[in-house]
């Protein structure tokens, strides 16, 4: 009979005589008959690198170290522990296998479920639910998961999608930063040209021909601050075209990829096939064998000649079949890889040329917004400095593009050739007006006037416009004297 006592980190596992299955103390009598095993219960860093694959089917590696150990504060736990593991070394390899084959199980099934986005901003997460599936795993073994700490993503030899990414952001930075600088160099000089006009709009209010003269400089100056606006957003197009056909360039890698991957898979599917119709064949062959020496020994030497030699044709008969057939395959195959290559070239020709289109439109619509916005600011110039007043600013417009001059050359144009004709009429009253000797006379000869009037109003109307007086009226002769 022994006393023994485990130490704080440790249980006693007894067995033997009294105990129907197995008994976990800490201290306890071994008495005749019993055996005991001291089980150590402190926890093992185990430490992986897990290589798995994306929804996208990208692969990566995911460094993690887990910290297991036994559940201590679960009897039933530690009583599956003590039957599964506790007789090997934790540091063993069939310990660290299984846990590792759990940790890498449940891995690759969730990052299967996950974009290589999803799993690269939501580290948080995934670590989390890695956690809790291979607790579920490990709860059947009695372990625990202590702790469990996923290290950053790492790249795959061959497929840097991280490299990439990387420098996608590094690239955006860096013309972020460049975008910065040009717009705070604009805001400094915007004010600067500002702070200018103002002082020459003050002075202009004392002299006129110095008002003229600041007005031509801040002009200038906003011509010069314009362009260099326009340098900066045209570097700034240029720097997100580059960025956007690198990301065009990627896109077409990736697809390479996948396509390179896809064929691998059919390829190998193939192989497979081919292996096992080789392997049928070839038990077909044994079994042909087998039958032909019972045959040998029932029949006669010639009939068994005779029957390998039917069998030797039909094979080569078959042999050709099935390399015809196979030629056929390979021919189809290759029609089908050509036809879709030149449908992909095709394809990424068109949608080149569409791109190149875009950007010249783009350059071209940003080039007249560019000239609009100058103009705008110009005239807004002008505006201010002629006090605001939209007539000063209508005239001097109109005298710097020379309209005044052209004004005046089309309304010369348009009267030159003219020939008016002058009629100068007397009606021939003479001084009968003037007497008081008949009274009814005078008043006859005022009508007598209005008709006199009216042949040459008529005859003046017709040559000036070619119209005639109603035939009631009368008429007029064509020749005047």
């Amino acid at each position: 009979m022994l006393w023994k006592v485990a130490d704080a980190s440790e249980i006693l596992v007894i067995t033997g005589a009294g105990i129907d299955d197995i008994k976990l103390a800490k201290k306890s009598w071994i008495f005749p008959g019993q055996s005991y095993t001291v089980v150590d219960l402190s926890p093992v860093n185990y430490t992986f690198q897990v290589q798995a694959m994306s929804a996208e089917k990208l692969p990566f590696v995911l460094p993690a170290v887990f910290t297991i150990g036994p559940r201590v504060d679960d009897d039933e736990s530690l009583l599956k522990y003590a039957k599964l593991i506790s007789k090997h070394d934790k540091l063993s390899n069939h310990v660290k296998e299984l846990v590792q084959g759990v940790i890498e199980g449940e891995t690759r099934v969730l990052a299967a479920s996950m974009t290589m986005e999803e799993v690269f901003k939501g580290t948080k997460e995934f670590k989390q639910e890695v956690f809790e599936m291979v607790q579920l795993e490990l709860n059947q073994f009695g372990l625990l998961i202590y702790n469990a700490n996923v290290k950053q993503l790492v790249d795959v030899p061959g497929h840097e999608y991280f490299s990439y990414l990387g420098q996608k952001t590094q690239m955006e930075a860096a013309n972020q930063a460049k975008v910065d600088v040009a717009e705070a160099r604009m805001k400094g000089e915007v004010g600067a040209k500002l702070r200018e006009g103002q002082t020459l709009q003050n002075a202009a209010k004392i002299d006129a021909e110095t008002k003229v003269i600041a007005t031509q400089r801040q002009g200038e100056g906003k011509k010069e601050e314009i362009k260099v606006t326009t340098d900066v957003k045209v570097f700034g197009n240029q720097k997100e075209a580059d960025v956007a056909e690198a990301n065009s360039v990627l896109a077409k890698k990736k697809a390479a990829w996948a396509q390179a991957a896809q064929m691998a898979e059919v390829e190998a599917a193939k192989a497979v096939a081919l292996r096992e119709a080789e392997l049928q064949g070839e038990v077909e062959r044994m079994n042909a064998l087998t039958r032909t020496e019972k045959l040998k020994a029932e029949f006669l030497t010639k009939a068994s000649v005779e029957y390998e030699t039917k069998v030797q044709e039909a094979n080569w008969d078959l042999y050709k079949k099935q390399k015809a057939s196979e030629a056929i395959l390979f021919q189809k195959e290759k029609g089908a890889e050509a036809q879709k290559a030149l449908a992909e070239a095709t394809f990424y020709s068109r949608q080149q040329a569409a791109e190149a289109e875009l950007v010249s439109k783009k350059k071209e619509a940003e080039g007249l917004i560019a000239l609009g916005q100058a103009q705008g600011a110009y005239l807004k110039s002008l505006h201010d400095a002629l006090g605001n007043n939209y007539g000063h600013l209508r005239d001097y417009s109109m005298i710097n593009r020379g309209m005044y001059q052209e004004l005046a050359k089309i309304n010369s144009e348009g009267i030159r050739g003219l020939q008016p004709k002058i009629s100068i009429w007397n009606n021939g009253n003479g001084g009968a007006e003037g007497t008081d000797e008949i009274s009814g006379a005078i008043g006859m000869k005022e009508v007598a006037g209005v008709y006199k009037m009216l042949p040459p109003l008529f005859n003046t109307v017709h040559e000036q416009t070619g119209m005639l007086p109603p035939a009631w009226m009368g008429t007029i002769s064509d020749k005047t004297s």
